[in-house]
C-alpha cells in the first residue's frame, strides 16, 4: 500500500484509531476525519507520523452536513489528488429507553449514519470510477442483520441501512470499486462498555463462541483486508466480526 491514500471517518474513535494505525504500519498514507474532537485528532496524527514513515492529514467535517462533506472531500483532493481506500467508519449511537425515542434522535442518526456515508461515498467514488480503482468499506453491525436493541432502535435501523446502500454502491460503481461492509458484534471500546454493568457483560460473552468481546485492532485487520490485494475478488459481501454469535 505503499504512497496509497486513504480516507478514514470517524478518526478519533477507538476503532477509527487502531484502522488508521494499521493502514499508517502497511505503508499508506492517511487522511483522518474527525468533527469536534480536533485534539485528540492532532495527538493520533502526531502518534502515527513519529512512528511511521508516510503522510498524515487532518480534515474537520460535520458529516450532517451535505456542503461541509463538500468541502472536506475538496481538500483531501488537492492535497493528495486522489483517494484509493475509503473508510467509513463514522457513526452516532444516541441510546435511550424506547419510549423516549423521538423523531429528531432519529433523524440525526440517520443523517450521520447513512445519509453522510452516502454522500461521502458517492463523491469519492465517483472519482475512484473515473480512475478504474478503489475499495470502499462501510461499518456496519450486527446491529444492522439479527442483533436488536430497542433502546438502539435508530442505530440497528441505520446500520441495516448501511448494509443495502453497500448493496446499491456495489452496483453503481462496478467493475472498477469493491464495496463491502464489515459487521462488528461487541468490542471492548471505552465507549461501548461504559454504561454496561459486568453481569450484562458476562450475559453478553456467554453467547459468544470465543467467550469475549472483540478488541478494535480486530475489526482492523479486517477492514485492511478489504482494502488489501488479497481481497480483490471480494466484492458486496458483509463480514460479520463478531467472535460467533449465539442468535437468540
Amino acid at each position: 500500500m505503499e504512497n496509497k491514500v486513504c480516507l478514514i471517518t470517524g478518526a478519533t474513535s477507538e476503532i477509527g484509531e487502531a484502522i488508521s494505525i494499521k493502514f499508517a504500519c502497511m505503508g499508506c498514507n492517511l487522511i483522518l476525519h474527525y468533527h469536534t474532537k480536533k485534539m485528540e485528532a492532532i495527538k493520533i496524527k502526531n502518534s502515527i507520523e513519529n512512528k511511521y514513515n508516510i503522510k498524515v492529514f487532518l480534515v474537520q467535517a460535520d458529516l450532517e452536513s451535505e456542503e461541509s462533506i463538500k468541502r472536506m472531500v475538496d481538500e483531501c483532493f488537492k492535497k493528495f489528488s486522489r483517494i484509493d481506500y475509503l473508510v467509513n467508519n463514522a457513526a452516532i449511537c444516541l441510546d435511550s429507553l424506547y419510549q423516549d425515542k423521538t423523531k429528531t434522535n432519529f433523524l440525526e442518526t440517520l443523517d450521520v449514519n447513512i445519509i453522510g456515508t452516502f454522500l461521502l461515498s458517492r463523491l469519492v467514488g465517483n472519482k475512484m470510477y473515473d480512475e478504474k480503482f478503489g475499495k470502499i468499506v462501510i461499518l456496519s453491525s450486527t446491529n444492522g442483520i439479527d442483533k436488536y436493541f430497542p433502546m438502539s432502535i435508530d442505530y440497528d435501523v441505520s446500520k441495516a441501512g448501511l448494509i443495502s446502500l453497500m448493496h446499491n454502491l456495489s452496483i453503481q460503481y462496478s467493475p472498477y470499486v469493491n464495496v463491502n461492509a464489515v459487521a462488528p458484534g461487541w468490542v471492548s471500546t471505552e465507549k461501548e462498555l461504559k454504561d454496561l454493568d459486568l453481569e450484562y457483560i458476562k450475559s453478553e460473552e456467554e453467547k459468544i463462541f470465543l467467550n469475549r468481546f472483540g478488541t478494535p485492532k480486530e475489526i482492523a485487520n479486517v477492514v485492511y483486508f478489504l482494502c488489501s490485494e488479497e481481497s480483490s475478488y471480494i466484492n458486496n459481501s458483509v463480514i460479520r466480526v463478531d467472535g460467533g454469535t449465539y442468535n437468540g
